[in-house]
């Protein structure tokens, strides 16, 4: 194992969206058996170290590969395209327009029916997103275009969680 590695190299996954969850938990937990520090208690407090180095490395790797929205981001970034949120925030005037009513619907529900409706077609959407975003990726190899669809679904997570927040707030 190389420290240098990309996630998918340490983690012997091909370099593309589309993952097997199970296959990254599987190999995750394989790979933390290896480098538990535990392990190297007879080698020396370096030997140790150097294992929780490891350890540490393959649950950053982790944290990546299996959230579909930091894998995606990654993905941009190994192809020389980062995603750069915090300093372009430009979207297309359609999805503003979406965001804008999403937020009155949200602003205007009553109740949890009204919610839970708004947050199944959030969802929606956002499924929509990751598909572009898989074929983006994965079958045109177009890291470019495919940024623009990672911002948005950043934009679609948060308000996500302002839905769910505001179903959490109605239900206690």
């Amino acid at each position: 194992m190389n420290l240098q590695s990309d996630d998918f190299t340490l983690f012997g996954l091909e370099r593309r969206f589309r993952q097997d969850r199970a296959q990254i938990d599987a190999r995750w937990k394989d790979l933390q058996r290896q480098a538990h520090p535990d392990k190297f208690a007879d080698q020396g407090a370096a030997a140790q170290r150097l294992a929780m180095q490891w350890s540490v490395r393959i649950n950053e790797a982790y944290q990546r590969l299996k959230d579909p929205l930091k894998r995606a981001a990654y993905l941009c970034e190994l192809h020389g395209v980062p995603v750069n949120a915090e300093n372009n925030t430009a979207m297309p005037a359609a999805f503003l327009m979406q965001q804008m009513q999403w937020r009155e619907e949200l602003d205007d529900a009553h109740g949890g029916p009204e919610l839970e409706q708004l947050r199944q077609q959030v969802a929606r959407t956002a499924a929509e997103i990751l598909q572009n975003i898989e074929h983006l990726m994965d079958a045109q190899q177009a890291f470019e275009p495919a940024v623009g669809q990672v911002r948005t679904l950043m934009f679609i997570e948060r308000f996500a969680a302002d839905v769910d927040r505001r179903l959490d707030q109605i239900e206690s």
